[in-house]
């Protein structure tokens, strides 16, 4: 390790989205502002800054998709849209004085645990810092992931993926190809219809639609959320219980969601008027095992003359003629990919070497694993936000996000506890029994046994991603930092047990139950 001198900091966040800002505010409120979030944008919002396409918008209620410590009562809509959602976390850096922490246009290149100095060694493309925690807040939904198709790289037209949306490019006029069916896909598509030539859709797998019950909040609702807050809070706490009720139904009782397949539907029936295109259209899996997407305007944009549903994948590229699976083909001037995330093989991964001298990705190998979704074995004084299986099917991730911070937090307190020159270490053992109980759970569940192959699923069809429980449960399981599930290190001495270091800390007997 370079003896060079670098700047050092006691916590130093990555990412300055839900996950990064929320754990800058956090740091704050715990007393601690020797912190630096870096970002490798030149501005804040993550995903909400990168997801600029047309039509871009929130599928969870405004009041729900906003920080429990930051209410806004002037949401616009009942679904805001990408730049209000974007503007909001600007609020935020302002209102909680996060701007002097923030180093834009710093991406990091590569984090190494120095195991003499118990630290993070931090490579940024604006030079390197060392750090005493990480916490990585990168997100599941921050790397596109393109396809590799024969003959993309020869297209003469345009190429770009949904959350690199090219704005220079034109698309009047233009014949058009939609990659994907996804949640953005189905906010593309009505957005772009009307203006296009020709519009041809590749779908691997229909999705199931609801329809979105959209509107605009009214002055009086805001100045009632202004002037009493209570009322914005009981509001979101509405929403909230509305989605904890359904979680049963996802967890355990997957044939329940049947209902709620009639009326996807009729909601497609009111649009869809062509058997042959409604057949094309109806998913063959239980609804919910893929997320359940919501929209008004995607099946009335289907169901026009200038677009057409190819019920097959891109698989090649001739020149200007995109060809499908089932041999379709058409001539396009652009194609947008709408085809998702590194999600459960995050890049960030590649760029954290742990205590034993090997990558994150090569940890996580066989599938993600982490403790409580926050910590991974081998990986000391590294934490994530929206780790492995902290993800929803039908709810908020601000509420994981800050059931994540309440864990976070502890951990500060915990290691302020131990001293300086101390460290924490997660347990192998704590990590393979937190998620064998995850794993378990999450064998009824919808997700696993909908009948799909979605982007929950990891290369060995495990499902890494999704949290098998309410959001109350994941709460009670990251309220408090359980020392029996770590290790001390302390500098120059090694791992010691918990008991040695004479640390006083969260028992977490009871948290573990919530998963048992």
């Amino acid at each position: 390790m370079s003896q060079q001198q670098h700047e050092h900091v006691r916590v130093a966040v990555i990412g300055s989205g839900f996950g990064g800002l929320g754990a800058a505010v956090r740091l704050r409120r715990e007393g601690i502002t020797d912190f630096v979030v870096l970002e490798r944008a030149d501005s804040v919002g993550g995903t909400w800054r990168d997801n600029d396409y047309p039509g871009c918008a929130c599928d969870v209620p405004s009041h729900l998709y906003s920080f429990s410590f930051a209410p806004n009562p002037d949401w616009p809509r009942t679904f805001s849209g990408q730049e209000h959602i974007r503007a909001y976390l600007e609020h935020v850096a302002d209102t909680f004085r996060l701007r002097p922490h923030l180093r834009l246009k710093h991406e990091v290149l590569m984090m190494r645990w120095d195991t003499d100095e118990l630290r993070w060694e931090i490579e940024t493309s604006q030079g390197t810092l060392t750090a005493d925690v990480v916490v990585s807040a990168t997100g599941p939904l921050s790397d596109p992931k393109m396809p590799d198709i024969p003959g993309l790289a020869g297209f003469p037209g345009k190429v770009f993926h949904s959350a690199r949306w090219d704005h220079d490019y034109d698309l009047r006029g233009k014949r058009v190809a939609m990659v994907g069916t996804g949640a953005s896909a189905i906010q593309i598509v009505p957005s772009i219809q009307p203006e296009v030539a020709k519009l041809t859709l590749f779908q691997r797998t229909p999705p199931w639609v609801m329809p979105r019950v959209d509107r605009k909040i009214s002055g009086a609702e805001r100045w009632l959320h202004r002037q009493l807050p209570f009322t914005g809070t009981a509001r979101r706490g509405l929403l909230w219980g509305i989605r904890e009720l359904q979680v049963q139904a996802f967890t355990k009782r997957p044939n329940e969601l049947g209902l709620v397949e009639q009326l996807a539907k009729a909601n497609m029936r009111k649009a869809i008027k062509d058997p042959a295109l409604r057949a094309k259209l109806t998913p063959d899996y239980r609804i919910g095992c893929k997320r359940i997407l919501l929209s008004s305007t995607y099946y009335p944009a289907l169901a026009q003359p200038n677009v057409d549903v190819v019920a097959s994948g891109l698989t090649e590229v001739r020149g200007s003629t995109v060809v499908a699976a089932d041999g379709t083909e058409a001539e396009v001037d652009a194609i947008v990919f709408g085809t998702g995330f590194h999600v459960t093989d995050m890049p960030i991964a590649e760029r954290v070497v742990g205590a034993e001298g090997i990558t994150l990705a090569e940890a996580w190998k066989d599938g993600m694993e982490s403790l409580r979704g926050a910590t991974a074995a081998g990986f000391p004084n590294w934490m994530t936000i929206i780790g492995p299986n902290t993800g929803l099917g039908n709810s908020s991730m601000i509420l994981m996000i800050e059931s994540q911070l309440n864990y976070m937090a502890d951990y500060m307190r915990q290691l302020k506890l131990l001293g300086a020159g101390s460290a924490l270490a997660a347990r192998p053992s704590a990590v393979h029994a937190w998620n064998r109980r995850v794993q378990e759970r999450m064998k009824r569940t919808v997700w696993n046994t909908g009948g799909c192959t979605s982007w929950y699923l990891d290369q060995n069809g495990r499902n890494t991603t999704i949290w098998p429980g309410t959001t109350t449960e994941f709460r009670g399981a990251t309220r408090h930092v359980d020392l029996a599930e770590y290790e001390v290190v302390r500098a120059g001495a090694g791992k010691q047990p918990v008991e040695a270091a004479g640390a006083q800390g969260g028992t977490g007997t009871k948290d573990a139950e919530v998963v048992a």
